[in-house]
């Protein structure tokens, strides 16, 4: 049975937003209810990322982070980069910028679903970025991207 290119185009389209549905599902729910009243409703809409994050430099991740093996350190080591520089916005849980990251990551690396989220730890709360993003304040406790957060 042969697929048009359009035809695979929908299906990919499709197998991807069903990974990035299973992969968001999974993520532990104190990643996003990082403050006390911060729960919310299964039909609560998020705000609009603020940042573009269509047109980052995804091959960041995909030339380094390459299958079958996925090795962790590599992986992870390209993960860092392109995400620590949007941890506050990625870590907020009121806007959709971390569902549209997973997004393109997966849409350009074709990465297992949890693939970071299972390899990419370094503590309790997630990946420690060393370097704070530009926006954010040395003392408003940011600085980790929480899986359980890729993120």
């Amino acid at each position: 049975m042969a697929f048009s290119l359009d035809q695979r185009f929908w299906l990919s389209s499709l197998l991807l937003l069903l990974l990035v549905a299973i992969f968001v599902s999974s993520l532990s729910d104190t990643v996003f209810n990082s403050q006390p009243h911060a729960a919310r409703s299964i039909l609560e809409a998020k705000k609009s990322c603020p940042v573009n994050l269509e047109f980052l430099n995804y091959t960041v991740i995909t030339s380094k982070c390459k299958g079958p093996q996925y090795p962790p350190k590599e992986c992870c080591a390209a993960f860092k980069e392109i995400a620590c520089p949007y941890v506050n916005l990625l870590n907020d849980a009121t806007n959709d910028c971390a569902l549209i990251m997973f997004s393109y990551i997966n849409l350009y690396g074709n990465y297992p679903p949890g693939l970071f989220s299972s390899e990419c730890r370094e503590g309790k709360q997630g990946l420690v970025c060393s370097a704070l993003p530009p926006s954010a304040s040395p003392h408003d406790g940011t600085g980790k991207i929480n899986h359980q957060k890729g993120v």
